[in-house]
């Protein structure tokens, strides 16, 4: 059985704000640790007003506190936005706080638009390009501290934080596969390259102190309700985000609508299309074929499920329903 975790974007709904976006997290990830889910990560986005999870350490600190056993993490940090020490401090402290349950996926991303990426780095020395050797600094803070380092992370040095490279192209595989570290792809919005990554990545894949075979996580937007219509009815509520977000309006997440495939024109159809051509929406057996076939076709070691559904009640079900599918979907075949 291939694992599932979830990708948790603390969505502040329409009507909602962000102090219950948090909480509805926390209870989403009680409910997911009960449910047998794997890793409870959390994402890192600037000036959008239906996410609530900017500060992400914060957020994580907040969901540790209130779980025991599930694995927290980030999905991702976006490591460009940040000092290497600071990640390790904030990171190093979650893990000094709850052993043996932190990890770190890291992106190249701004996680923002171009203008908010500025406000956020105003006085940051690195750039995407230098992302590889930021990792490997922040990998090093995690390391145990030499006697004559000038500068520890404290807390964090010794702590071994397991780091994880995100991405959403190509770029993001190669640099996992040669650093030796887990590679975790988003194929939940961006799946236009997905099976050229994982190639790249299997093929290019160097073993590490932290990684002796490549391991493949994949992201998927997976949408589960009694029916096939209602977790189409369900879905439109993250197609409405999504084309708000790309088309320059960004908004809390609006409630759903009936038919609203019925009313887009081409070019919105085009851009839901190309960001949702993996994603997963339907009653039980839509989604246990769903699954089974996704894990087929890519191998996917691990399965990073997300969803933004508007009501958090059917948001929690969707997940329930999700992982009662997985109990009888076989293992990858490669």
């Amino acid at each position: 059985m291939v694992p599932l975790s979830a990708l948790d974007l603390s969505p502040i709904t329409e009507g909602g704000d962000a102090g219950q976006a948090l909480k509805n997290s926390l209870d989403l990830a009680r409910h997911l640790e009960a449910l047998g889910y794997r890793r409870f990560w959390m994402a890192e986005h600037h000036n959008l007003p239906g996410i609530a999870s900017a500060a992400t350490a914060v957020a994580l600190a907040h969901v540790a506190a209130g779980t025991s056993t599930i694995r927290i993490g980030a999905g991702g940090v976006m490591l460009p936005n940040h000092a290497p020490l600071l990640v390790a401090e904030q990171f190093g402290t979650l893990a000094a706080l709850h052993p043996g349950r932190v990890e770190l996926g890291l992106g190249r991303a701004p996680g923002s638009d171009q203008v908010t990426a500025r406000a956020v780095r105003r006085a940051l020395l690195g750039t995407e390009e230098s992302f590889p050797q930021e990792v490997v600094e922040l990998m090093g803070y995690f390391q145990p501290a030499a006697p004559d380092q000038a500068v520890q992370a404290v807390p964090g040095a010794g702590l071994r934080v397991p780091i994880w490279i995100l991405g959403s192209s190509l770029y993001g595989a190669q640099v996992a596969a040669y650093l030796g570290l887990p590679f975790a792809f988003a194929s939940h919005f961006a799946p236009a390259v997905m099976m050229q990554a994982i190639a790249i990545y299997r093929e290019r894949f160097r073993p590490s102190d932290q990684l002796a075979a490549p391991k493949v996580m994949l992201g998927v937007t997976a949408v589960a309700a009694e029916s096939n219509e209602e977790a189409r009815y369900l879905f439109s509520s993250l197609q409405q985000s999504t084309l708000n977000n790309r088309l320059g309006r960004p908004s809390r997440v609006p409630p759903p609508v009936e038919n609203f495939e019925a009313r887009l024109d081409p070019y919105a159809r085009a851009i839901l299309r190309d960001a949702y051509a993996c994603a997963i929406v339907g009653g039980p057996d839509t989604v246990r074929c769903g699954l089974d076939d996704f894990i087929r076709r890519t191998g996917a070691d691990e399965l990073m499920v997300t969803a933004n559904i508007f009501d958090h009640a059917k948001r929690k079900r969707s997940f329930e329903i999700l992982a009662q599918a997985q109990v009888t979907t076989p293992g990858p075949a490669r």
